[in-house]
Order: structure tokens, then sequence, then C-alpha cells
């Protein structure tokens, strides 16, 4: 296996240091052989997150942590068809469109909050507005925005558009229904400690910062999941997630690195299972008060000072794809007429130089969720330009909570993972990089104009076309860099049946244990 080409690093981490930790990521140890893992019969469930959840509350943050636990907790008006990756009926039996801009919803009628409450359109209505509402500080606003009025009555929601939206059934598959009555008896907070839904499990214990508890619900409408309850625990390190897999305290685990998937290949026990996925792996620059990244020079050279094809062939090792943006080409909209990033560390080295930024400091923001030995190497390209580079890592919901400030004072790169679950690029370019929204630390009256058009956009030729200027723009201004394509990665015991798909979908009642 090649090993990447790794600069010379001034400050915290150089080459002979990077050296040591690529040779120690590419040596696979072999791991135990165990019989552990739940016995034959048993429908408990114990699943290894990186991070405790950021939210319990479905309507706030949208991290993969997150979701994976609430979604089982709460029913999405729709569900999306893993095979043509098309939204297909859920809560929601059917719909149409009577006008370019209004949407009218036929909801099931047989469907009850766990509390015995039947959820109705109305309760769907009150989702979405809650989303819309400035109150909420919702991370998902950006995705329903172009929601003008929900209505509900019976079991019939009625969505009206700001303006004919090509992406309306696509957000709707992420859209969990909350019960009306019920939040806003215990208010926000509370319903964030305690959330209740009307999904196959329901929250039976939770201790923050450790662990979630659900339990099967016995009075769910769809069909019974073969799992009777589950236990989410956080374990940060990867290196713990893989020995819990190994000894049996666990049956599945996610976000496990390439090297995590070579030691479990060797375990008779155990199986990987990956996916090519929608979740791009970027860094993002603060071009507002970033400092050093304020200059687009800086953010250019930073582009140009790192070896994509080294970093994914040595520390993804196939589970990665290489990008020509902050999107990947399962997206629509994804600009295939632009070339991947180049490496031209010289030129990397003259930009900085040329921007008078040689021996500032930049701040580079991150969280234990994401691979520390990709952040590490990345950390030493960009020292290798002149720049000085300081790591905060701080766990995922501060992390989340910085970024998403309005002060904009999180710091002046970020690396992160992003998918919007939606499969098209409006679910990536706004939220990112639009003026306003929670995520951007970028200002662009073109790029915001592009976009703002393609979502008002139904022909999907007249769309691709406003997304290759659109991702033009940012390809000149550079707020932020495309790394790869990110394959999922779980490790689980070889008797639990299940396949992930391409938005990371984590529905327990879809798993079950084989004999």
């Amino acid at each position: 296996m090649r090993a990447p080409r790794i600069p010379r690093a001034p400050g915290a981490l150089r080459q002979g240091s990077v050296a040591v930790l690529l040779a120690a990521a590419l040596t696979a140890c072999a791991l135990p052989t165990t019989t552990g893992g739940s016995a034959p019969g048993d429908s408990r469930l114990t699943v290894d997150l990186a991070a405790y959840p950021a939210s319990l509350d479905p309507g706030l943050q949208y991290d993969t942590d997150s979701y994976s636990v609430y979604r089982n907790i709460f029913d999405q008006l729709l569900h999306r068809d893993p095979k043509t990756n098309e939204p297909v009926p859920w809560l929601a039996r059917k719909w149409h469109r009577t006008s370019p801009t209004t949407w009218v919803f036929t909801l099931r009628d047989d469907v009850r909050f766990s509390d015995g409450s039947r959820l109705t359109a109305a309760d769907a209505a009150f989702s979405i507005e809650r989303i819309l509402d400035p109150k909420l500080g919702s991370q998902q606003n950006a995705n329903f925005s172009a929601v003008d009025k929900a209505t509900g009555s019976g079991n019939t929601l009625t969505l009206t558009t700001k303006y004919p939206s090509p992406t309306l059934l696509t957000y709707l598959t992420t859209l969990s229904v909350v019960p009306e009555a019920y939040v806003k008896k215990v208010g926000n907070a509370k319903f964030n400690l305690r959330p209740m839904g009307s999904g196959p499990y329901v929250l039976q214990n939770a201790i923050s910062g450790s662990q979630v508890q659900l339990r099967r619900n016995e009075h769910w409408w769809s069909q019974r999941p073969p799992i009777r309850a589950v236990t989410f625990r956080a374990v940060p390190s990867p290196a713990s997630r893989v020995a819990d897999l190994t000894s049996g305290k666990a049956d599945i685990a996610d976000a496990m690195t390439p090297d995590n998937a070579i030691q479990m290949k060797s375990a008779s026990n155990l199986k990987v299972l990956s996916s090519p996925t929608e979740r791009v792996s970027y860094l993002a620059f603060n071009a507002l008060k970033g400092g050093p990244t304020n200059d687009p020079r800086v953010r250019r050279a930073i582009s140009l000072a790192i070896d994509y094809k080294s970093l994914i062939s040595a520390l993804e090792q196939g589970y990665a794809k290489q990008v020509n943006s902050v999107l990947t080409p399962l997206a629509e909209g994804y600009p295939k007429a632009l070339k991947n990033y180049a490496y031209d560390p010289a030129e990397a080295r003259d930009l900085v130089r040329r921007a008078g930024a040689r021996g500032k400091t930049v701040v580079m923001a991150t969280s234990p969720t994401y691979d520390p030995q990709i952040v590490q190497v990345i950390q030493a390209y960009i020292q290798d330009t002149g720049l000085k580079v300081a790591i905060r890592n701080t766990d995922q919901a501060t992390y989340l909570k910085k970024v998403q400030g309005p002060s904009h004072d999180w710091g002046s790169i970020r690396f992160g993972q992003w998918s919007c679950s939606c499969l098209d690029a409006d679910g990536v370019a706004y939220p990112l990089f639009h003026t306003g929204t929670v995520w951007s630390s970028y200002h662009s009256a073109a790029f915001d104009a592009l976009v703002d058009k393609a979502r008002a956009t139904i022909d999907p030729a007249a769309r691709e076309k406003l997304y290759a200027r659109a991702y033009g723009v940012l390809n000149k201004d550079v707020p932020g860099i495309g790394l790869f394509q990110i394959y999922s990665i779980y490790g689980a015991n070889k008797r639990l049946d299940w396949q992930p798909d391409a938005q990371q979908s984590f529905f327990v009642a879809d798993m079950r244990f084989t004999s």
C-alpha cells in the first residue's frame, strides 16, 4: 500500500511523528478470537456510538449520533426506498400536488403515540412549523425553509411552499413527527430529555453523556420489531469500540476506521458492514472572523497543501472516494465538470507568503467523533505552508454549539462530515455556505443568488446548471474543501442481519439476529 507523501511540519506535529502515526495506522493487529455477543434467541441489542447524542429532540440537531437514536423513537412522514433512493409512503400513505406550491398528504389513521394519543396531521404540521420557529433555533431550519405554511386537519396535511420546491419530498423523509400536545405541555427542554413519539421504540432511560436505553413499542402500528430492547452507549475511542465488539459487550458499532475494519476481519465472530454514502468529509473555513482564513489566498493555499489521493489511499484504505467539491456524486447537482482538487505544496507556501500569513496561527475545530489520525495528518499538511495549526478538540455537542453560534468565533478551520439525508446539493450547499445559516461563516451574494434560484427551479437540467455555477463560485472563493466521499464502516456481530444504506439510516426495527 502506497504511503502518503507527508510534508515537513513545523510545530507540534512533524514529519517523523506523522510517519510513526501512519505506520501504526497501517499495521493491523490481529484480534483474539471470541464467541461473545448476544446469545441465540436474545433480542437485546447493544450499540456503541462515537458520541452521546447531541439531541434527543428530532427538531434540533441531525448529526449521526443523534438521529441514529431518535429516529427509532419517532416515525418519519416519508421513508426512502434503500434500493432506488426514492421517497416512499410511511406516515403519509399518499400525496399529490394541487398547484405548483401546494401539496396535500393523506396520513395513516391507525398511528398512536406511545402514550396512547392519536397521531394526526396537526402533529405533522406542528413538527414542521416548530422547526421553522426561530425561537426553537433548529439546525434543520434551512431544510424546511421553502415551506410557507403547514396545516393539518384529521389525517390531511397541507403544505404550501414559497415557491415550487424540487426537494420538498426528499426533506420530508427526514421529518420526525412529534406530539404537539405533549411538547406544549412539558416544554422544549424537558421534551429533549424525555422524548415521546410514535416509533418502534420507546425511551426507557437516558444517562447524559453515557447511554440511552430504548424498549420495543408493543403497540407500534407496523410490523413488530425483532429486537426487544436496545442500548446506545457513548464510546469515543475506536479501539474501545473494537474491544467491545470482540468481547461481545457490543453487537454493532458505528464510525469505525479503516484500520478497525482490517482488525475486525480477523475476528471469527465479527463482520464489517460498509456502503458508499452521501456523506462528505470536509474542511470549512471561517471567512468572516477566522483571522488568516479571512484571506482567500490562505484558503486557496490550504486547499493546495493537501495530498488528497495519498490521504485516501493510506488512511481510508478503499473506504472513501475523491470528490471535486463539498458534495458527493450520489447527490443531484454534483458539479461533474469541475476538476478534482490539485496538490501543489510549493504554490501553497507561496500563497501563504504573499498573504503575509507565514508564522500565523489558525485554529482547527474538531471533536472526538472524527478520526484523529486524519485531523493530525491534515494539520501537518497545513503547517508545511508556513502556518501554525492549533487543534481545538471538544465533545460533539460543544463543537456543534460553538460552530453554530452567531458570533462566528469558533476558530479558522473546522473538520466535519456532512450528510443531509436528501441526496441533493441543496441540502449541502445551502446550509453550509448560504449567508445567514447557522453553519455558514462565509458571504457571497453571487453564490446566494444561484442557490436561491436553484431551490425554486423544478427542471432538473436547469437546476444542474445553476449548481454548476454555484459550485464554481465556491471553487473560486474556497470557503470549504471536500476531502472525500465517506463509506460507512460498521463493525457487527456476525449473527446480526442488517445492511447499511447511502443515507446511514439506523432503523433498529430492520435488524434481527440469526441463529
